[in-house]
């Protein structure tokens, strides 16, 4: 069995190899650990280095980590997006890729170091199971969750369809824990996560959810009820959306671009991958002034998006720069159902920018978390100024790095503190257990909610209860000063907590959204964005408007 485990090791890394110096062996799965193969340097050492651990470590070895890691590992020296995955992690990737995935539908969230229940889907299991907003997840199949992340929590409670599991929650009002069963189930992983007539005559839709098979579909769902409740203009939220499949971006993208008009190009290495050019097929295109927010976590599908609407001059782009993630991933099939992501090709806006940001001599925690760059102010500014290109009216776009935004408009840093003492009040407040304030109690989600904007007003006996609450809980180190300097985002933050647990995430969203300073501009900018789209003259009569 140690013999065959082993095997198993090194024909997953010899695949690896072979993919990495362009096929040299042409057939790595039907490899034995004889002959040229064993002998090349880099398996050798593999092998030489896995024996020695299984000798004399002290602990036994998970021999598939050891060889994600070291598979990782090997990926990392190329690029930060390369990647490899095991089988859970390959079959939840192609599950969200395809709008679903198998799970209980809770949206959970880290909140002073424990996990929270922030959202229970309608019709999900979870809600038949009973569980609710604030509650505390402190076991899954009864393994505690303690120094867990919501990534571990997330493993442990999806799995495959029909399978049971058991989550134990910590709930206000209750003296004892709470034990549920759930059977998982198919849940809904959309692209667009809101949509809604932000102002008489704009849209809203939230976009953040990823670029997945669905998605191009959902935005004209999303863009002809908008249309009926009289939408004249669109603001398209991209913000915090990672990306995804390349094809629904170009469709998502020529939804609002005319006939011919270039949407990304994808260059590879010379000789190798033959450059492609992806333009609109659309006839009728949306013809609707057009407002594109985008921020920091805005990457990939989503700046292709942005890239070509702020290139083509078909709308303008508020927020922050985005991330700058501008290589194409090639998806391997591996044995066992793993996979490998493998930098192909290059994105390039339809003026030739480079969507990438630079990654040589970055540590790979800085570039997805610290996003320090290696270049001085000065020398940043000699990229940007050497990628210069104007759009077809003359505007004057920098490149380098990243999509930049017509209008900057930087977010409110959020005080995490802060932010985790406003729930833990809300969830006791919700509860009921609050006194004097029962009126705040919350006892079932109601779905499908349709926003009124006067819903639990805060009174200041809320404001006096929560400062109250902060004094008997010093471990939350938040000071009344902290407070009374942050009144604003305090109200904010605890009815849209209220308001979470009364009609849902999406309603407590669009409830932020009314104070969201990069909405509110998106807003302030739709004029623009109208004589933007006139200058441009895009469209035909005979454009869908």
């Amino acid at each position: 069995m140690k013999f065959k485990g082993r095997f198993l090791i090194v024909a997953a890394l010899i695949l690896m190899i072979g993919t990495l110096v362009g096929g040299r062996f042409k057939r790595p799965a039907q490899a034995t650990l004889n002959g040229e193969v064993l002998n090349h340097d880099l398996v050798r050492s593999f092998v030489d280095t896995l024996q020695l651990i299984e000798e004399h470590y002290v602990a036994e070895v998970d021999k598939e980590q050891l060889t994600k890691g070291t598979v990782l590992g090997m990926l990392r020296t190329l690029d930060p997006h390369s990647s490899f995955f095991d089988r859970r992690e390959f079959n939840e990737m192609q599950d969200e890729q395809s709008s679903k995935f198998y799970g209980i539908g809770v949206t959970i969230n880290e909140r002073n170091g424990r996990i929270y229940i922030l959202n229970v889907s309608k019709g999900m299991p979870a809600e038949r199971a009973g569980l609710r907003y604030g509650d505390a997840i402190v076991a899954v199949n009864g393994q505690p969750t303690r120094n867990w992340r919501q990534s571990d929590v997330l493993k442990h409670v999806r799995g495959e369809r029909g399978s049971a599991v058991e989550i134990t929650v910590e709930r206000i009002g209750h003296p004892q824990l709470v034990t549920v069963r759930a059977v998982r189930d198919e849940v809904p992983y959309p692209s667009v996560r809101n949509y809604f007539m932000l102002r008489p005559g704009v849209g809203y839709i939230g976009l953040t959810g990823g670029f997945n098979q669905a998605t191009s579909e959902e935005l004209r769902t999303a863009i002809a009820k908008l249309k009926q409740q009289g939408m004249s203009a669109l603001i398209l939220d991209l913000r915090r959306n990672p990306g995804g499949l390349l094809k629904q971006a170009i469709q998502v993208a020529e939804e609002f671009l005319p006939l011919d008009a270039e949407i990304v190009m994808v260059r590879g290495r010379e000789g190798r991958f033959q450059k492609q050019v992806y333009k609109s097929e659309n006839n009728e295109p949306e013809t609707l002034p057009l407002v594109v927010l985008i921020n920091r976590e805005s990457a990939s599908a989503s700046e292709i998006v942005a890239g070509a609407i702020q290139d083509q001059d078909r709308g303008l782009i508020v927020g922050e720069d985005s991330f700058g993630k501008g290589l194409v991933q090639t998806v391997f099939r591996l044995p066992g159902g793993t996979g490998l992501t493998l930098t192909t090709a290059k994105y390039y806006t339809p003026s030739g920018r480079s969507i990438q940001r630079e990654y040589n001599g970055v540590s790979f925690y800085d570039y997805y978390f610290a996003r320090r760059h290696t270049q001085s102010k000065a020398d940043l500014e000699t990229t940007r100024q050497n990628n210069t290109v104007f759009t077809p009216t003359g505007r004057q776009l920098h490149g380098g790095g990243g999509i930049t935004p017509d209008i900057l408009v930087k977010e409110e840093a959020e005080d995490i503190r802060l932010r985790d003492a406003c729930f833990e009040f809300a969830r006791r407040l919700v509860a009921g257990v609050v006194p004097g304030l029962e009126q705040y109690q919350v006892t079932k989600t109601t779905h499908n909610y349709q926003w009124r904007g006067n819903e639990y007003q805060l009174t200041e006996q809320v404001l006096s209860a929560f400062r109250a609450f902060l004094r008997e809980h010093p471990e939350l180190h938040v000071s009344e000063t902290r407070v009374n300097s942050h009144l604003d985002y305090v109200r904010r933050r605890i009815r849209a907590e209220v308001i979470t647990a009364a009609y849902g995430i999406e309603v407590a969203e669009r409830f932020l959204l009314e104070s969201d300073l990069q909405a509110l501009r998106a807003i302030e900018a739709i004029p623009q964005a109208k004589h933007l789209r006139d200058t441009a003259r895009l469209f035909t009569p005979s454009a869908k408007n």
